[in-house]
């Protein structure tokens, strides 16, 4: 410390020796991308749930920006020191697969010569399911021909779920996205553990039978009054008391949920964090209140909604696929665009905040497309490594750690380094508050200082990196250009986007 001054009340400034910052970027050359990491979760559990998206037809768009969420959340997590659990819930249970089980029925019929004509109303359209219709009718022949549906629809159900995880896993692995658990939701009704769930709670006094004041906005003769076994949901913090059972008697989504959530608690999570889309926003508190009890208020949800995200080519909508029936296909955009673009680019915005992803300003060489600035810096960072081979031999493949780093006594080298030096600060504040999108935002800072630096030894000879009659400070110079590089693609491998080392024109 060099110097301390008082700044307004509460505030004093400690300003550092520029050593105290040289040895911030010899740490970073001493560690390379391990830089940045953390012990800060001493190896506590957390539950990542991201993507689980019903098991209805491909990955489309609408899921691309949970899935990368939830994907550089867990890694974000784990590089700070905490022991991640990425988890996928497969909503299989309920109306919605006995749809796609008719759907996939109709595929069946048609892969055994029916002509099925229009795809009836209210059934999944897409092609995507004519191979599960194949699948199908090469397991089965013609035996559930003209049979009635619930002779069929066990068997075929379970089958079609399967073929849809294994498309859902396959668009998933193109993405670079991996789960480490994947739970049914039809195995935990099958096991008995919604019903355990539910004994727990009502054991303490939390479910009762009672009747719900209308919905608002609703007038009295729109609805009506109808008993119902209750949740006890205002007790922790929700506006109302939720229902468990539906008319036909069968169990709520939400009733899933709770033995869901107690599930992932019981398997050692305390802290656990959902991934949801836009439309799930008004199940945020119930699920909280409903965690909260189901745990004895020893566990903590974190809900975070990933807003949509509207595609675009040069400002105009994109056409739906055919091939989805309704929807642009994850596949699709990768094959347009490459999974490494579509990464950084879901986590240019907060994840509150809806996402405009137009396909020709994310694959424009421009400093506007925050992937290609950041990849840029990457890559000038290994064209002067070789531009300072080119002057002195002996520096092909120098790492720095030889270097004179007190050479580095310029303001702007100074600037940048303090800026290489909040890295693990950067990822610590992140992984706190659950914010990925704080690291593109960080090595957009990173690639802009760095760029202003070489802007800089344009104009003025003696700031350039390569000094071809001065070894020693282009070591030094070299050595800062390795720390931005490493710190770059510390942050990339973060986001699941490999760093490039050159740049191609188109």
């Amino acid at each position: 410390v060099v110097s301390t001054e008082i700044a307004g009340p509460g505030f004093i400034n400690l300003r550092l020796d520029a050593a105290a910052w040289r040895r911030c970027l010899a740490d970073i050359l001493a560690t390379g991308t391990a830089y940045g990491s953390s012990t800060l979760g001493a190896g506590e559990p957390v539950n990542v749930e991201f993507v689980s998206a019903n098991p209805t037809g491909p990955m489309h768009i609408g899921h691309a920006r949970g899935a990368v969420f939830g994907d550089v959340l867990a890694a974000l997590l784990e590089k700070a020191g905490y022991a991640v659990a990425r988890e996928y819930y497969i909503n299989d249970a309920g109306e919605q697969v006995n749809v796609l089980s008719r759907s996939a029925y109709l595929r069946y019929r048609e892969a055994l010569g029916e002509d099925i004509g229009e795809i009836p109303s209210g059934l999944y359209p897409g092609d995507y399911l004519c191979p599960v219709g194949k699948a199908l009718a090469e397991e089965y022949g013609d035996r559930w021909l003209g049979s009635p549906e619930e002779e069929w629809m066990p068997e075929l159900r379970a089958f079609t779920i399967d073929r849809m995880m294994d498309m859902v896993r396959a668009d998933l692995a193109a993405f670079g996205i991996r789960h480490d658990v994947f739970t049914s939701e039809r195995k935990l009704v099958e096991e008995g553990k919604v019903d355990a769930a539910l004994k727990t709670l009502s054991d303490r006094g939390l479910i009762y039978k009672g009747v719900l004041e209308p919905p608002k906005g609703k007038q009295p003769d729109d609805w009506e009054p109808r008993e119902q076994t209750l949740f006890r949901a205002t007790d922790f913090g929700d506006e109302v008391d939720r229902p468990l059972v539906k008319s036909d008697g069968s169990w709520t989504y939400f009733a899933s949920d709770i033995a869901y959530h107690l599930d992932k608690f019981q398997r050692g999570a305390k802290a656990l964090i959902d991934v949801w889309g836009a439309d799930h926003g008004g199940y945020v508190r119930r699920m909280k209140a409903a965690t909260d009890a189901i745990s004895n208020g020893q566990a903590a949800l974190d809900v975070k909604i990933c807003q949509i995200v509207k595609l675009m080519d040069n400002g105009e909508p994109i056409k739906m696929s055919k091939r989805a029936g309704t929807f642009v296909t994850l596949r699709d955009l990768i094959d347009e665009v490459g999974a490494g673009v579509v990464r950084f680019i879901m986590l240019t915005r907060s994840n509150d905040a809806p996402l405009d992803f137009d396909l020709a300003k994310v694959t424009e060489q421009s400093r506007d497309n925050p992937v290609f600035y950041v990849q840029y810096a990457h890559a000038r960072c290994h064209s002067v490594a070789r531009m300072a081979a080119g002057a002195f031999p002996d520096l092909e493949g120098a790492d720095g750690r030889g270097a004179d780093l007190s050479l580095l006594a310029d303001e702007t080298e100074l600037s940048l380094i303090r800026l290489l030096a909040q890295w693990p600060r950067t990822v610590e504040a992140a992984a706190i508050a659950h914010e990925p999108h704080r690291i593109a935002y960080y090595l957009h800072d990173v690639a802009a200082a760095f760029h202003g630096l070489w802007t800089k030894g344009k104009e003025q000879v003696d700031l350039r990196v390569v000094i071809d009659d001065n070894r020693a400070l282009t070591e030094a110079r070299l050595a800062l250009v390795t720390g931005v590089k490493t710190v770059i693609a510390s942050g990339l491998e973060l986001m699941g986007v490999t760093p490039v080392e050159e740049l191609r024109d188109g």
